[in-house]
């Protein structure tokens, strides 16, 4: 499967859209690890910080093409310091949450409001 196609082989389009977490983050990683390697994880944390602050932003006073944007830019800079970091985040991801809430343990999460989550 290349960049231009969704599991199945069909071309990918952005009216359906078709791409797990880890081919994802394999795409990140194609593009751009070696950039990012360089940069290191504290370069890195910053540009993923900057990027959270665009989106905050965007939540406040944006159009929602221009949140579906930062959205996009926050993912793929969580998927490049995790690629730095060497971390697989749909391991991550089930390892934490594929049994439940971290909490509580439910897949519709009782914790109290005062807690997180």
């Amino acid at each position: 499967m290349n960049a231009n196609e969704d599991r199945s082989g069909r071309p990918a389009d952005a009216a359906n859209p078709a791409v797990t977490l880890a081919e994802f983050q394999r795409l990140i990683h194609d593009m751009y690890f070696d950039k990012d390697a360089a940069r290191g994880i504290d370069g890195t944390f910053m540009w993923l910080m900057e990027e959270i602050g665009e989106l905050a932003s965007a939540l406040r006073n944006g159009t929602h093409a221009e949140r579906e944007g930062e959205f996009a830019d926050v993912l793929a800079w969580l998927a490049t310091i995790a690629n730095v970091a060497q971390v697989d985040l749909s391991r991550a991801v089930a390892s934490k949450y594929g049994s439940g809430c971290p909490g509580c343990g439910k897949f519709v999460c009782t914790c109290a409001d005062a807690e997180k989550p």
